[in-house]
């Protein structure tokens, strides 16, 4: 996510703040089981 916003030093590539503390934390979506939506039971439920 951060090389985007390195490569062309432009701060409208800046990744979110949330998005990056997800990725951090291994939140990556249906992979983990959990990002934005938890998925580990039947029916995905918002995180937020």
């Amino acid at each position: 996510m951060q090389v985007l916003h390195d490569g062309l030093a432009d701060s409208k590539y800046r990744p979110c703040p949330l998005l990056v503390k997800y990725v951090e934390a291994g939140w990556l979506g249906r992979k983990s089981g959990r990002g934005f939506y938890d998925y580990r039971g039947d029916e995905p439920v918002p995180t937020r």
